[in-house]
């Protein structure tokens, strides 16, 4: 059995479409013994996980799975390798900076042995 690197995309609608398009990029690992076994197994569980809920604004929250868009077998796990890399274009460099930035102080902020 082989571990593979997958991606799943869900789209979350709210509220019937009245707000902001949502998108939810979800990075997982499942094993299976083929590439292709890797990709119907990521599907069954993207397809597993959608729901239909009211949240605490009393809106309905759709999650519906999109599909898989990217598999990648892993052939070993060692410390500091690289698994997955994207590439962002965005016109607003410094607020991209600034928004990366406060992402790592919120995970910092969680857990004071960071100090």
């Amino acid at each position: 059995m082989q571990r593979y690197l997958v991606k799943l995309m869900f789209n979350i609608n709210i509220d019937n479409g009245n707000h902001a398009h949502q998108f939810d990029e979800q990075i997982r690992i499942v094993e299976a013994y083929t590439l292709e076994a890797a990709f119907q197994k990521a599907r069954n569980i993207g397809k597993k996980e959608e729901e239909t809920f009211v949240n605490n604004e009393n809106k309905m929250v759709n999650w519906q799975f999109i599909d898989v868009t990217d598999v990648y077998e892993l052939e070993s796990l060692k410390d500091g390798e690289q698994v997955y890399s994207t590439t962002h274009e965005n016109t607003e460099r410094h607020s991209f900076i600034n928004y990366v930035r406060q992402k790592a102080m919120l995970i910092q902020a969680k857990s004071l042995t960071f100090a």
